[in-house]
């Protein structure tokens, strides 16, 4: 005998063996024995086999007319067997009751569950929505279907295309699209990027990366909401009139000097930072906004900044204003350059001028700021109201204050690469298409105008660390314990050595507009101004504050993205470059196996053909195939050129750490066993970590 039962809602069926009063002993079709309740069981037959019963009933289940069934049937309960005698005849056969059975368990939008074999028909309005819906899905699903041959076919629906990026980087896996792509990909057998590009989806290298940044990085846009301006308490005036020096591209300046008494052998510097943090309260909605960016973002052509660009411009140490800014006046005697005295102040200064590097480098060389006079005919437009004896006395004191910090660190810092700059024919603040023509400019590391900044920078950064330090208020510093390999710089709230820069200890505050680090510093410090050692009492983050090492934590992480995509968008950029240039051969440096730098872009390749050369060997190279989507070009060695000196390599590889390929591949957001991984060869430009050979405008 055999007999069908249910467990777990779902039908099995087995050869009796034993029998007790409520439980039966089964032996399943494969060969297992199972012990089942007697009031599970729902029917019990000899003949035919249960694979013989279920054969013959499917065709019958199918072709059980649902809408006519659940008409004719009543509003009470009822068991499978009644409706198969309702349904076929009184004289239902074996065959015709399973069939009747298998259609009510599989139409639950009909017959809901009222027991075990027992069902009850669903009520008018809830079939309709039922009905509703599945006739919902099934168009769904043909709709999917039709997107993923399409796909495969290579086109790609606009419906995709308007989703692409979110699909790749950030879907929602329920949605239509992301299942049409899924399952093209599956029919098609193809990696969905390349599935993808032969369908055409994806029209632009540059939004590929760009989409895929944006939304890993500010999934609700890069705009900001509507906010009122700041108010800025009323502030004394100070009695200097400064100047900043930055690039032509520079918008946030949030730095300045003023210098008195030259001379009279004391003199008095000022180091003016611009100080939004009189304005801005922890916690509010400007400072929400802020940490949850906790950078300006800067890449070719564009940037993303941390605060909003009303408020950036009421804070800017533009020319010509009345800002508010925190200064440190630093009393040096003129002749050995000693630091006397230090004052932190909280004001007011006019900005006399903006000066920038490109109007300046030309004249502010080394032999002409060491001069002590100057042909005023020969001066540039943007000296006509700053004094050259003020960049004179600063370029001074930086050639100290560089040799201080250098035999502290017991080694000389390289210097012997260029900085690239990158001008794309975008309009101010327009965000690139990725089609624009760039120029891609060279400027050599540490001119003096370099010098002069960094190291003014750094003195404040110093000073001011050690003094929260000294008052006992809690700052976020970097530190470095060693210049060994591997050993890097970290961030944390002591005041450590940082090696690498040949100081005792080193906090970001001179550039509170563009880094979240510096402004909470800044707080710290207007609270050390304010309320001098009970600062502690007061300051906005206290000892031990888990916001404070929250901060730190999400700045490190928001700081390497922000890094990791300047570092593609130069690639891409240099690669659009190459294009653009009609460039097929260039020069660079073998600087470790297979791996070459161009002489003059910032690009590092990856040989082909095995090449077996020294480091340090020139060579021209041949460009062979640029992928915009990967970031890879390839190259071969066309020529070996005159190497270079062994000491100024040994100099180049000490500073390769971040500027070699890092291995990163294109992981789009896909179905695992679909993610397409490609290496991509990148060369950091320009990079704003510190690292222990790091140039001095690079640790400002």
């Amino acid at each position: 005998m055999y007999v069908l039962f249910e467990d777990a809602g779902k039908f099995f069926a087995g050869r009796l063996l034993t029998e007790a009063d409520t439980s039966l002993q089964l032996e399943l079709e494969s060969g297992k024995r199972q012990k089942v309740k007697t009031a599970n069981v729902l029917l019990r037959f000899n003949t035919p086999t249960p694979d013989v019963v279920l054969a013959q009933a499917q065709p019958l289940t199918e072709a059980i007319d649902l809408d006519f069934a659940w008409e004719v049937l009543g509003d009470d309960e009822f068991s499978f067997v009644e409706f198969a005698k309702e349904y076929f005849s009184a004289d239902a056969s074996l065959t015709e009751q399973v069939a009747a059975l298998q259609c009510l368990h599989n139409a639950p939008q009909y017959f809901r569950r009222a027991g075990k074999g027992r069902y009850k028909k669903m009520p008018a309005d809830i079939l309709r929505l039922a009905l509703a819906a599945i006739e919902k899905k099934k168009e769904l699903e043909q709709r999917i279907a039709t997107w993923s041959h399409q796909l495969v076919s290579g086109q790609c629906p606009p419906e995709v295309a308007e989703q692409l990026y979110r699909i790749l980087f950030k879907p929602d896996k329920n949605t239509p699209a992301y299942k049409a792509v899924v399952m093209a990909a599956k029919a098609s057998g193809l990696p969905v990027l390349r599935l993808l590009q032969q369908a055409q989806a994806i029209p632009s290298s540059f939004q590929f990366h760009w989409q895929r940044f944006v939304l890993e990085n500010f999934p609700g846009g890069t705009g900001f909401a509507q906010l009122p301006p700041a108010q800025i308490p009323s502030l004394p005036e100070g009695d200097v009139a400064v100047f900043s020096i930055d690039d032509s591209a520079t918008t946030e300046i949030d730095d300045a000097f003023s210098v008195r008494g030259l001379g009279s052998g004391t003199v008095t510097l000022g180091i003016h930072i611009a100080a939004p943090s009189l304005a801005l309260k922890p916690g509010d909605a400007v400072d929400q906004l802020a940490r949850a960016r906790m950078s300006t973002v800067y890449m070719p052509g564009y940037k993303i900044t941390m605060l909003p660009e009303h408020l950036v411009s009421q804070f800017s140490l533009d020319e010509g204003k009345s800002c508010p800014a925190l200064s440190l006046y630093l009393t040096l005697d003129e002749s050995d350059l000693s630091i006397k005295e230090s004052q932190t102040r909280i004001e007011r200064v006019a900005v006399q001028a903006n000066l920038r590097h490109d109007q300046l480098e030309s004249w502010a060389t080394e032999e002409t700021l060491c001069a002590s006079h100057w042909d005023s005919s020969t001066l540039p437009a943007a000296l006509k109201t700053v004094v050259p004896a003020h960049l004179a006395f600063l370029y001074r004191l930086a050639r100290h204050l560089h040799a201080k910090r250098i035999q502290a660190r017991g080694r000389p810092e390289m210097n012997n690469r260029a900085d690239y700059t990158f001008k794309l024919d975008n309009a101010p603040g327009v965000e690139p298409t990725g089609q624009e023509r760039v120029t891609i400019t060279t400027r050599e590391r540490g001119s003096p105008l370099d010098l002069l900044v960094a190291e003014a920078m750094i003195l404040a950064n110093q000073t001011w660390g050690q003094w929260l330090a000294d008052v006992g208020v809690p700052g976020i510093y970097r530190s470095q314990a060693g210049l060994g390999k591997g050993i890097k710089v970290r961030m944390g709230n002591r005041p450590l050595p940082h090696a690498g820069m040949g100081v005792s200890c080193y906090a970001w505050c001179t550039s509170p507009l563009r880094r979240y680090v510096d402004l909470v510093n800044q707080w710290q410090l207007v609270a050390c101004v304010q309320n001098g050692t009970t600062a502690a009492l007061v300051a906005p983050f206290k000892p031990k504050d888990a916001m404070l090492f929250g901060v730190i934590s999400a700045f490190e992480d928001a700081y390497a993205a922000y890094q990791a995509v300047q570092r593609q968008m130069e690639t891409y950029w240099t690669l659009r470059y190459l294009t653009q240039e009609g460039l097929t051969e260039f020069d660079a440096t073998v600087i470790r196996e297979q791996l070459a730098r161009a002489d003059k872009l910032p690009l590092v390749l990856e040989l082909a053909g095995g090449l077996s050369a020294p480091l340090g060997q020139r060579v021209r190279l041949k460009l062979g195939a640029i992928n915009e989507l990967t970031l890879v070009a390839s190259a071969t060695v066309a020529e070996r050129l005159e190497t270079s000196s062994d000491g100024v390599f040994a100099d180049t590889l000490e500073d390769d750490s971040e500027t070699l390929p890092q291995g990163q591949g294109l992981t789009i957001a896909i179905d695992s066993a679909m993610e397409e991984d490609a290496n991509s060869s990148e060369d950091v430009v320009k990079g704003k970590a510190e690292s222990a050979m790091m140039s001095p405008t690079a640790l400002i």
